[in-house]
C-alpha cells in the first residue's frame, strides 16, 4: 500500500478513537508536517468521511455525525472482540437483531480481514463451543428494543400492543423504568397507571409501541433488574415453596437461581442466645419441584421445609439415594478396586 494512502488511513484510526486531535498531535503521530495532515483531511472529506474542524486553543479535527459510516479501521484484538460479541450475542439473546442481520454483518467483517487475521478468526471460530443451546434465546425487535429504550431515557409515557402469556391481548399506557436481558429473555419493567402497580412485560410479546406526548418522573433510586427479578420470583407457578435457611440474605441469595427465590430475614426468638445465627425466609414459586433437593444440598445449610409437604419427602429420597451412593463400593458396580 503506497505510504500515503497507509497514513490517510491512519490519520482516519485515530480520529475514530474520538475527541479532537490537534492539528500538532496528528502530525507527530503520522510522521508528517501539518499542512501535509491538512492535506489527508482533504482527502478523507472527499470521500463523504465527515471530518470537521474545530477552531480555538484547544482545536484540532474530529469526526462528526453523519449520513453514512465511514471505513471501520480495527486491529486485530478488536476485530476478534466485535466478532466474537456478534456470536455469542445472537447465541444468548443479547443481540437486538435479526439473526440474518448478524450473519450479514460478521461477513462484511470478515470479507474486508487481512487473509493472515481472516484465518486466525476462522481458527477461533471453528474452534469455539457454546454451552447455551442455539434458538434457546429470544432477541427483541429492533423496532420495538429502541423506542422502549428512548420512552426509559426521556422518561416518556408508551402506548403498546402486548400479548399475555395465555393469549390475551391488549393495549397499554406504560411509564417504562428499564430494560432489563435475564436468562435469554428481554423484559420491560414498568408502571402500569390504569392497574395502579408495577408490572413487568416481555419484550417479544410486544408488537407495537409508540412514545406519547408528556413526560413522568420516575421513583428515586429505581432498580429495574430487582424489580424483574422479583416479577419473575412472585409470578403464579404450579408449587409456592416455603422455607427456613439459616443464615443471612447475602450469604443465601447468591447460591439460589435469580429471579425464582424471594428472601427475607426472620426476627429472632423470643429468648434466643444473643450470638445465634440468623435464619431467612425463602419462598419459591417453581413448575417441579425434583430439582429442589440438590439445591438446598449445595447451601450446606440447615433449613426446613414449610410447604409443601411433598417436598420434605423429596428430599427425604434425595438424602437416601446419596447416602446409599456413599456406602456403594466399586465391586457393586461391577469395578475392580483400583491399584495404590
Amino acid at each position: 500500500m503506497p505510504r500515503p494512502i497507509a497514513r490517510v488511513l491512519t490519520l482516519l484510526e485515530l480520529l475514530q478513537s474520538g475527541g479532537i486531535r490537534p492539528v500538532s498531535e496528528l502530525a507527530d503521530r503520522l510522521n508528517v508536517d501539518e499542512r501535509t495532515v491538512r492535506r489527508y483531511v482533504q482527502r478523507l472529506v472527499d470521500i463523504d468521511v465527515p471530518v470537521e474542524s474545530v477552531r480555538g486553543r484547544y482545536g484540532g479535527y474530529r469526526l462528526a455525525p453523519g449520513y453514512r459510516l465511514p471505513p471501520l479501521m480495527l486491529s486485530d484484538d478488536e476485530a476478534l472482540a466485535v466478532l466474537l460479541g456478534l456470536v455469542a450475542g445472537r447465541r444468548s439473546g443479547l443481540t437486538a437483531a435479526t439473526d440474518t442481520a448478524s450473519e450479514t454483518a460478521s461477513a462484511k467483517i470478515r470479507r474486508v480481514l487481512p487473509e493472515r487475521l481472516r484465518r486466525r478468526l476462522d481458527a477461533v471460530l471453528g474452534s469455539l463451543a457454546i454451552t447455551d443451546p442455539p434458538g434457546k434465546a429470544t432477541a427483541p425487535d429492533p423496532g420495538v428494543l429502541l423506542p422502549i429504550a428512548e420512552a426509559v431515557h426521556h422518561h416518556r409515557p408508551i402506548s403498546i400492543r402486548y400479548t399475555a402469556g395465555d393469549g390475551r391481548r391488549s393495549e397499554r399506557t406504560l411509564h417504562p423504568y428499564g430494560v432489563v436481558a435475564h436468562a435469554g429473555r428481554w423484559y420491560m419493567t414498568a408502571a402500569d397507571p390504569s392497574a395502579d402497580g408495577d408490572r413487568t412485560f416481555r419484550l417479544d410479546r410486544i408488537t407495537d409501541v409508540r412514545i406519547l406526548p408528556g413526560s413522568f418522573e420516575p421513583p428515586a433510586a429505581i432498580d429495574p433488574v430487582k424489580r424483574v427479578l422479583t416479577g419473575l420470583a412472585t409470578a403464579p407457578y404450579r408449587h409456592e415453596v416455603s422455607l427456613r435457611v439459616q443464615g443471612t440474605v447475602g450469604e443465601i441469595q447468591p447460591r439460589l437461581p435469580a429471579g425464582l427465590a424471594v428472601l427475607s430475614e426472620l426476627p429472632s426468638p423470643d429468648g434466643a442466645h444473643p450470638g445465634a445465627a440468623p435464619w431467612c425466609r425463602v419462598e419459591l414459586r417453581v413448575d417441579r419441584l425434583d430439582w429442589l433437593p440438590a439445591v438446598l444440598a449445595s447451601l450446606d445449610r440447615p433449613f426446613a421445609v414449610d410447604r409443601p409437604v411433598e417436598l420434605r419427602g423429596l428430599v427425604e429420597a434425595f438424602a437416601k439415594r446419596l447416602a446409599d451412593s456413599a456406602r456403594r463400593s466399586p465391586q457393586d458396580c461391577g469395578a475392580a478396586e483400583p491399584v495404590s
